[in-house]
C-alpha cells in the first residue's frame, strides 16, 4: 500500500470515527431525552397516585360521613315518627276523654235538673210538728236525715236474749263463756255468743220527681180514711181545681198523708206549684198541702258488721219447765253480780221446737250525753 492510501484511508477512519462520535452524542443526547421524558412520566405518575390515593381517602370519608348523615337523618326521621305517633295516640286518649267528659257532662247536667225541679220544690217530705227542747250536738250545722235501725232477729228454738243496763256487764258474761245456772235441783249449762248484724254504714240514693203522683198532706185528723180518701179524689179529679182522672190513691199510716196518682203526667206538676188546696169536707173547708212525690233507689251502699253491745244471746237451754219459770230463771241468775251479771234491761226466751222473732230499736243514748 502506498502512502496515499494509507493516508486515504487514514482519513476515512478518522471520518468514520467523528461520525460515530456524532452519532453517539446524538444518541446520548437522545438517551437523555428520554431519561428526562421518563422522569416527567414518572414524576407524572406519582403526582396521579398520590391525587388517586387522596381521592380514594376523600371518597372513603365522604362515604363515612354520608352514612354518618345518613343514620342520624334516618334516626330523627324515626323519632319524629314516634312522636307523630306519639301525638296521634294522646289525640285519641283526648279525644275519648273529651267524649266521655261530654257523656258526663249531660249526665251532670240531667241530674243537676232533677235537682234543680226538686229544689224548686218546697219540701217532698210530710210536714212534722217539732220543738227545740233546749239540746244541743256538735256538728248539727250539718244537715241530714236519720233512719231509725230496726231490726228484726229469727231467734232459734233452746235461746235467749238478755239485755243488761250496762255494757261492761254483757262484755264480762261474755268473756265467761259457760254459764251453769241453778234450776231448782238440777243445773244446766248455757253458752252466751255475741249478737252481731250487717247493717248499712252508707247509703247514697238517686231521687227523682214523680210526674203523675203527688204527695197530700196536712189532712184533718178528726175524719175517717176513707171519707179522706173520697173528698181527696173527688177534688183532685176535677178540673177546675187543677185536676185530672185519679188512677189510684193510698193512705201512707206510717206518715198519715196521702199518695195520689193521675192518668195523665201533666196534672201533678201544676198542682205541687201551687201547694195549698182548700178541700171541702162536708160544710168546711180544710186546707192541705200538695209536694212533689220523690221517687228514689238506692244507688250505692255499703255496709259494716255491727255487734250490740249490751246484748248476749244464750244457747244450750234445755226445755226442762215452762217457759215463763226458765226466763225468770235465767233472769235472777244474770242479775247476780256473783255471776258476772248485773241489771237486766230485757230478756225473751224462746223454747226448743218454737220460733220467735225479736225486734231490735236503736240503742238509746244515756242520759248524761246531749242529743238534739
Amino acid at each position: 500500500m502506498s502512502a496515499e492510501d494509507f493516508r486515504i484511508v487514514a482519513e476515512d477512519e478518522s471520518l468514520s470515527c467523528q461520525d460515530s462520535v456524532l452519532e453517539i452524542k446524538k444518541y446520548k443526547a437522545h438517551y437523555e431525552a428520554i431519561m428526562k421524558e421518563q422522569k416527567i412520566l414518572k414524576d407524572g405518575i406519582d403526582n396521579n397516585n398520590y391525587y388517586a390515593k387522596e381521592f380514594k381517602q376523600r371518597a372513603y370519608e365522604k362515604k363515612v360521613s354520608s352514612e354518618e348523615e345518613n343514620n342520624k337523618r334516618s334516626k330523627t326521621i324515626q323519632r319524629e315518627k314516634e312522636k307523630c305517633r306519639a301525638v296521634l295516640e294522646e289525640n285519641t286518649k283526648l279525644q275519648n276523654e273529651i267524649q266521655k267528659m261530654r257523656e258526663e257532662m249531660q249526665r251532670l247536667d240531667c241530674k243537676n235538673s232533677n235537682l234543680k225541679k226538686q229544689t224548686e220544690i218546697s219540701t217532698a217530705v210530710p210536714e212534722r210538728k217539732v220543738v227545740f227542747r233546749g239540746n244541743t250536738q256538735e256538728g248539727a250545722h250539718a244537715v241530714s236525715f236519720d233512719v231509725n235501725p230496726r231490726i228484726v232477729y229469727p231467734m232459734e228454738g233452746g235461746t235467749a236474749l238478755i239485755t243488761f243496763e250496762e255494757k261492761d256487764v254483757a262484755q264480762k258474761i261474755l268473756n265467761l263463756k259457760d254459764h251453769s245456772v241453778q234450776l231448782g235441783d238440777c243445773t244446766i249449762t248455757v253458752q252466751a255468743k255475741p249478737i252481731q248484724f250487717l247493717v248499712p254504714s252508707y247509703v247514697e240514693m238517686e231521687t227523682q220527681v214523680c210526674p203523675r203522683r203527688i204527695l197530700v198532706s196536712n189532712l184533718p185528723k178528726e175524719e175517717p180514711e176513707e171519707r179522706v180518701l173520697d173528698k181527696l179524689d173527688i177534688h183532685f179529679s176535677r178540673s177546675r181545681n187543677g185536676g185530672g182522672e185519679v188512677e189510684d190513691r193510698e193512705m201512707l199510716h206510717d206518715s198519715g198523708t196521702v199518695v195520689i196518682t193521675f192518668i195523665d203526667d201533666k196534672i201533678a206538676k201544676g198542682l205541687s206549684d201551687k201547694q195549698d188546696h182548700d178541700v171541702e169536707f162536708g160544710k168546711k173547708k180544710h186546707k192541705v198541702k200538695v209536694t212533689p212525690f220523690l221517687n228514689g233507689e238506692i244507688s250505692q251502699m255499703k255496709i259494716c258488721n255491727s255487734e250490740c253491745t249490751r246484748t248476749v244471746l244464750l244457747t244450750g237451754i234445755p226445755d226442762i219447765m215452762d217457759k215463763d219459770n226458765l226466763q225468770d230463771n235465767l233472769e235472777i241468775h244474770f242479775q247476780k253480780s256473783a255471776n258476772g251479771g248485773g241489771e237486766v234491761e230485757g230478756i225473751i226466751y224462746n223454747p226448743l221446737g218454737h220460733t220467735a222473732l225479736a225486734l231490735f230499736d236503736e240503742d238509746s243514748p244515756p242520759d248524761n250525753q246531749s242529743e238534739s
